[in-house]
């Protein structure tokens, strides 16, 4: 598996399908239940869902409740986080509540959170608690979870070759690990001119969401790869993926075909993007690599959930039900 520095070069939930049939996990070689990950929606039909596949519902009704004596637990919790990495800094996140496929439209019902919340909630060590509470009170396990929607991109070269990176150490979540490209959908890319902490739903235009939803993960191939958008296809929605290490927070993952080759791709990434600092190395995977990638126990351990989970319904969307 090549993988190459910015220094140097280093060798080194069934559904069913088109026609109804059914696929699951066991139709992906090696497929094993890892208990880093679930699936929380998988596109049902092979291929993906377009953006015009997609609506967002966005109401108050989904925001993170409320549990007065936990709140200063998350302000001591972010407080200690920040002096700890005084380069972390807080902002406005969708909060996914839930999705529902409907008349073969995929619906996403969003409220408002932020990063403080999600480090102090889906990170907290009390994160246990706070979903046996959820469950208890509302019968939503996730009910007092920040619950921040993520993206990230399966990203295929010209010559099939899959895009990963590996995380630096001073980022938030995962450093070390491999990931695949990605970040989060932002309000206030849809909210332009208001301040961040400003921000409300009134703010937000339902159709625009839904735009910020699929631009936002080209952007961060953009930053994070330094990848020019021309060179970039329109992503195609393969479904959402939760990450149990941080209390079932969803990430909604993408397949994404570049029209670049992988050494075209590592020129560009070694050249330095904006957000060229979340990363240290990128590491490129041909698709039978993928197939056999959860038997490689050594590199699988080394991908963090997010990862997994777009490996997963990459395998399970664009190969497994066909």
């Amino acid at each position: 598996m090549p993988a190459y520095q910015k220094e140097d070069y280093q060798d080194g939930f069934v559904t069913t399908g088109p026609e109804g049939a059914a696929c699951s996990l066991s139709s992906i070689p090696g497929a094993v239940m890892d208990p880093e990950i679930s699936i929380m929606f998988q596109c049902p039909f092979q291929g993906g869902l377009t953006e015009d596949m997609v609506r967002v519902e966005i109401s108050p009704r989904y925001n993170r409740r409320i549990l007065p004596e936990y709140e200063p637990q998350i302000a001591a919790i972010w407080e200690n986080c920040c002096c700890n990495k005084p380069w972390l800094f807080n902002g406005s996140k969708f909060r996914v509540h839930s999705v529902a496929m409907e008349r073969g439209v995929l619906i996403f019902r969003f409220g408002l959170t932020c990063y403080r919340d999600f480090i102090g909630t889906n990170w907290s060590s009390q994160a246990a608690y706070l979903q046996q509470r959820g469950q208890v009170d509302f019968e939503d396990s996730q009910a007092y979870l920040a619950e921040p929607l993520g993206v990230g991109a399966m990203l295929q070269t010209a010559d099939d070759y899959f895009v990963f990176l590996r995380r630096s150490s001073h980022v938030g979540e995962a450093p070390g690990l491999i990931d695949l490209p990605g970040g989060h959908p932002e309000p206030k890319a849809v909210a332009r001119g208001i301040p961040e902490e400003l921000i409300s739903l009134d703010d937000l235009p339902e159709d625009l969401v839904v735009q910020e939803l699929f631009s936002s993960i080209l952007m961060e191939i953009r930053d994070e790869v330094n990848l020019p958008l021309s060179a970039l296809s329109q992503p195609l929605l393969l479904g959402l993926a939760r990450n149990t290490t941080s209390a079932g927070r969803a990430s909604a993952e993408f397949y994404v075909r570049c029209s670049l080759t992988a050494e075209q791709v590592k020129q560009f990434y070694l050249t330095g993007g904006p957000e060229a600092e979340e990363s240290t190395s990128i590491v490129f995977m041909k698709w039978q690599e993928l197939l056999n990638l959860e038997k490689n126990r050594d590199i699988w351990k080394e991908l963090c959930p997010s990862a997994k989970g777009g490996v997963r319904l990459f395998l399970s969307v664009r190969e497994g039900c066909s």
